[in-house]
């Protein structure tokens, strides 16, 4: 009885250590896939930003660029990266998800951590293309509280669109309700909708005129924090029973 207690005991610590290994793995998958999706995401908003200012004088021929290259690259990682950490690529759709308890509190930080560099990276690699200095620090004022009532609005609209179709029979149409939502907001928001703490600050380190001067970088991040909260609030109230 005594031999077979151990030999089960034996068992049990063997598969917890398993399914251990087999976590981690599956969480560096994660990790990676956060680094991945927002560098590309950010190296498609700084890049074909470059290239429409390039292509055009017109600010609108650069702005209706710049978001068909968006729309595209987030359709994109949403659907091929999305199975493997969620495809979050924001700060903000991350502090939501370890408060719905869909991601620990660990993987949040480790996501947030992640998304940001990999958006200075995606920044970099962009000037990089083209040609840039490559840790250029941007000018563009985006002061003001239209511009940061905008913010408010392009976050909150993401959040609530996201809480309404994830776990559910809908949710495959997050990848293309997100891009079309991002695609929306670039025109009707005065802030062009960056919705998103990690890709604020990537946009720091470029010249180009998808750019954020560091002084609208803090007013950005406390809008979005605030439209994830009302997205998140609005959207739990209408999927409350």
């Amino acid at each position: 009885m005594v031999h077979f207690c151990r030999e089960g005991l034996l068992l049990s610590l063997l598969f917890h250590k398993y399914a251990l290994e087999v976590s981690n793995v599956k969480n560096r998958k994660a990790y990676l896939a956060e680094f991945i999706g927002s560098a590309l995401l950010v190296a498609a908003i700084v890049g074909s930003g470059t290239m429409g200012t390039q292509m055009s004088r017109d600010s609108g021929v650069g702005l209706t660029l710049n978001a068909i290259s968006v729309v595209a690259m987030l359709w994109i990682l949403i659907t091929t990266l999305g199975p493997i950490s969620g495809a979050h690529f924001n700060p903000v759709v991350s502090l939501v998800m370890v408060y719905q308890k869909a991601i620990s509190f660990t993987d949040g930080i480790i996501y947030i951590i992640l998304q940001i560099l990999g958006a200075i990276a995606g920044a970099t690699l962009a000037n990089l293309m083209f040609e840039k200095t490559l840790f250029a620090i941007s000018k563009v004022d985006r002061t003001g509280y239209g511009q940061v009532t905008g913010e408010i609005v392009a976050t909150a609209g993401l959040v609530f669109l996201i809480i309404l179709l994830i776990n559910s029979d809908r949710s495959k149409k997050i990848p293309t309700a997100v891009a079309a939502w991002i695609g929306s907001a670039f025109f009707f928001t005065s802030s062009t909708a960056l919705a998103n703490p990690a890709v604020t600050i990537g946009r720091i380190f470029t010249d180009s005129v998808v750019g954020i001067a560091p002084n609208g970088v803090l007013p950005f991040i406390f809008a979005q924090i605030v439209g994830g909260a009302i997205g998140l609030g609005l959207a739990t109230y209408l999927k409350g029973k």
